[in-house]
């Protein structure tokens, strides 16, 4: 047979399309063609190819291949090509005979020595692979990132011999296990809400967020403890379902970053310097790669030192922000990377450290409080101002509630919402806030009049109703009562602040 079709994948953003490896041996002078658009480390896969197949003891065709990875229009790159590759030129000379080829798919780059090494993006292409029920045969370094898709039928590899011995039947390879590293949810031990001491509103503040999805801003001096709240966010959130663990594992599979089988159900909590540009946060480059913005998806983003940003860096997370998606268009391509994260940022309310400070005027206080933009506050549903801890606080003793006992509550508020509406409370769209949080006349009455006192935006004013919404929740009411709305309206404190230095 001088023709053969093998299958793999090639990775776009997190999707994985399907590429035919499609072999064809013809006389003519020897040649080795590659075609399909391929990139130069496709290209450079011919080599690696021969000799991978030279040294497993194989007889390389003296006759003139051609190989074709189609769709001709999608852009190929990296290794994971060679494997398929190999494949079809073995079957196509005849080498290989086994009649159900094409329900198998093959990723693996080669060594020389004809042994297969690790590919990126392996979480996308196994998904892909199962809902077509094929087989996939893996490199071995990626078999704990494969265990996580539990419903893959797979078979783990180290060389190019044994897969040439399963597919002729010498040497059956076993079926890699089927089920993923780990179900359980597991906490790491070193973080735990109970260090911090005191700052109950904060604590209460990150509940309310934990629960409904909500994002984040804490205002205050120095070594009030912002930053050990933020890092302890994840600990009191609940554990991602399945699928969101998958999608994440598919975005740190892309830049090939390993995921702890162990815990790796818990949030990530994504902390980027406030160095960082616009594209190591939103993501991009000639070959786009997911940002920090995709890191943190299902997770946290924590921005401290909100101000020391640059400010087109923070209005570039304003669409993410209220889509959940990033799309990075480029002349070769559309990428689209999920990023539906929660923010949690943290500032110093003035250059010096606090706006009380004798050695900042209001005006230069203003003037650093100007570099966030209205609208990217405007997308952030809780504000809190974390005052000074007093030298009591700071040595008391008393035992703080730890991170499993809120994390408790908030399993249990955020069962009711997706009982009630499949989301969580800071997804609502407007129709469905009409339907799933509807005030009483006298609870509208006075949201009407905070309104237009506190001069909120449409987006603030439906927001306001959310987190209303997420602390009925918390409180077991069916319905949003007046003081729901009052504590919601109480978590404005960065327009407050503002109002005060204008005022």
């Amino acid at each position: 047979m001088s023709l053969a079709k093998t299958y793999t994948r090639a990775q776009v953003g997190i999707n994985a399309p399907l590429v035919t490896v499609e072999v064809h041996l013809s006389n003519g002078l020897p040649a080795f063609n590659i075609v399909g658009l391929p990139e130069t480390s496709v290209k450079e896969s011919k080599e690696r190819v021969r000799c991978a197949l030279s040294n497993s003891h194989f007889l390389f065709p003296e006759q003139r291949i051609t190989v074709n990875l189609a769709p001709a229009d999608l852009p190929k790159q990296g290794g994971r090509y060679d494997l398929a590759i190999a494949i079809g030129i073995l079957v196509a000379s005849g080498q290989i005979q086994n009649p159900e080829i094409q329900q198998c798919e093959f990723y693996g780059e080669l060594a020389l020595n004809g042994e297969i090494r690790e590919i990126t993006a392996l979480v996308p292409a196994l998904i892909a692979a199962t809902n077509l029920h094929h087989c996939c045969y893996i490199p071995k370094p990626n078999e704990m990132m494969a265990r996580l898709v539990s419903m893959s039928r797979r078979k783990v590899v180290t060389c190019l011999r044994e897969v040439w011995a399963d597919l002729c039947g010498q040497q059956a390879l076993p079926w890699d296990e089927e089920t993923p590293c780990s179900a359980v949810f597991t906490l790491e031990a070193n973080t735990d809400m109970n260090d911090v001491k005191g700052q109950g509103a904060a604590k209460r503040v990150l509940e309310i967020a934990a629960t409904g999805g909500h994002n984040v801003l804490f205002l205050g001096p120095p070594g009030t403890g912002k930053s050990m709240l933020a890092q302890r966010m994840p600990t009191i959130m609940p554990a991602m379902e399945m699928q969101q663990a998958l999608e994440t594992a598919s975005v740190y599979s892309i830049i090939g970053k390993e995921i702890n089988p162990d815990n790796w159900r818990q949030r990530p909590f994504r902390a980027p310097h406030h160095t960082c540009s616009a594209v190591a946060l939103v993501g991009g480059s000639s070959n786009p790669k997911p940002g920090e913005i995709s890191l943190a998806h299902n997770g946290i983003l924590f921005l401290d030192e909100l101000p020391e940003y640059e400010r087109k860096v923070l209005d570039s997370l304003r669409e993410p922000m209220e889509t959940g998606m990033v799309s990075i268009s480029r002349a070769a391509q559309q990428v689209d990377f999920p990023a539906r994260f929660q923010l949690i940022a943290a500032l110093n309310p003035s250059p010096t450290g606090s706006h009380t400070d004798k050695r900042a005027t209001p005006e230069q206080v203003l003037k650093y409080l100007s570099k966030v933009s209205g609208p990217f506050v405007d997308r952030i549903d809780l504000q809190i101002e974390l005052p000074r801890l007093s030298t009591t606080e700071l040595q008391s003793t008393a035992s703080e509630e730890s991170s499993e006992t809120i994390r408790l509550r908030v399993e249990r508020a955020c069962c009711l919402a997706l009982q009630r509406q499949g989301k969580v409370n800071a997804q609502l769209s407007s129709k469905e806030i009409d339907r799933y949080c509807r005030l009483s006349e006298s609870v509208a009455a006075f949201l009407a009049k905070a309104t237009d006192k506190l001069h909120l935006s449409p987006r603030s004013y439906h927001r306001v109703i959310k987190v209303s919404r997420t602390i009925a929740d918390l409180s077991g009411n069916e319905e949003i009562t007046l003081n729901d709305l009052k504590e919601a309206l109480s978590y404005r404190a960065f327009e407050r602040l503002l109002a005060q230095l204008t005022g």
